[in-house]
C-alpha cells in the first residue's frame, strides 16, 4: 500500500478522475479458504478502495471520482461462491459512505455482471464459448457486455457531476433471466 501512497504523493497537478479496478474475483466455499485467503478477498476490493478514496482527498479535484469497479455476484448467492457474494453486496453502501466521506469528490461503483474480457477466458478456461452463446440466446440485449460498454458506463459517471454514492450495473440484464 505505500505504493499507492507514493503514487498519489508524486502527482504533480490535481487529477479528476480515479477508477479502482484493483482486487480480482475470489470464488470458493468461504469455509475452504484459510485466514490469509479471506483477507486477500476482502482486501482486493474494500482495503484498497478506501486507501484509494484516502490518498484522493487533496490530489483528486473537488467534483472529480473515484470510481469504484465491482461486480453483481450478491445479488444471487450460491453454493461455492460465498466470499465473492458476500464481497459485492457489500461494495455498495461502502461505496455510498465513502461518497459521504470525502464529498466533494464523488463516488460510484460499476457493478458488472459477465464481461468478455481476458479474465472472463482465463476463469472460464474450455467453457468460455459455451457461456458466450448462452449469454448470447438469453440476454435481453442478444449480445455480451464488453470492455467497450464498461468504458462508456464508466465516463458517463465520470462526466456526470451530479452522480455519487451509486451503483451502476452493467449485465446486459442479466439479473433479470434465470
Amino acid at each position: 500500500m505505500a505504493a499507492l501512497g507514493d503514487f498519489f504523493a508524486q502527482l504533480p497537478t490535481p487529477i479528476d478522475h480515479v477508477m479502482v479496478t484493483a482486487g480480482g474475483p475470489h470464488y470458493g466455499p468461504v469455509l475452504e479458504m484459510d485466514a490469509a485467503e479471506l483477507a486477500q478477498a476482502l482486501s482486493g476490493h474494500m482495503v484498497r478502495a478506501s486507501q484509494v478514496a484516502r490518498h484522493a482527498v487533496g490530489r483528486v479535484r473537488p467534483a472529480g471520482t473515484v470510481l469504484l469497479m465491482g461486480g453483481t455476484g450478491g445479488r444471487r448467492v450460491r453454493p461455492g461462491l460465498g466470499i465473492i457474494s458476500a464481497v459485492t453486496a457489500a461494495l455498495p453502501p461502502f461505496t455510498a459512505a465513502l461518497a459521504l466521506e470525502i464529498a466533494p469528490i464523488r463516488v460510484n461503483l460499476i457493478a458488472a455482471g459477465f464481461v468478455d474480457t481476458p479474465l472472463s477466458a482465463a476463469l472460464l478456461g474450455d467453457r468460455l464459448e459455451e457461456r458466450r452463446t448462452e449469454l448470447r440466446a438469453t440476454l435481453p440485449i442478444g449480445r455480451v457486455v464488453g470492455p467497450a460498454d464498461v468504458a462508456a458506463l464508466a465516463v458517463h459517471i465520470m462526466s456526470n457531476t451530479a452522480l455519487t454514492g451509486a451503483t451502476y450495473d452493467i449485465d446486459g440484464g442479466q439479473q433479470f433471466v434465470s
